[in-house]
């Protein structure tokens, strides 16, 4: 028996061991109640806030020039 299919053996066996234990209904638990917690947080997504990021950034690029753009204007009154 190679290393590898040892170790695929025991990882099986302690998961079929996991299965059948108090320990496996705890975690099932707390996992139901950490989803029910972060849902009320409304939190979002990893790829919602890149997004967001991006769009904030790119607001803050147009601002910049407009602002630039203002001062051009005022200067050349003035």
């Amino acid at each position: 028996m190679d290393k590898v299919s040892f170790l695929d053996d025991l990882q099986d066996r302690l998961a079929a061991v996991m299965r059948n234990t108090p320990a496996a209904d705890v975690q099932k638990n707390l996992k139901a109640l950490l989803s029910q917690q972060f849902a009320r947080l409304e939190l979002v997504t990893r790829e919602e806030f890149d997004t967001q990021t991006k769009v904030l950034a790119k607001t803050r690029a147009k601002l910049e020039a407009l602002e630039r753009r203002l001062t051009e204007l005022e200067s050349s009154k003035g």
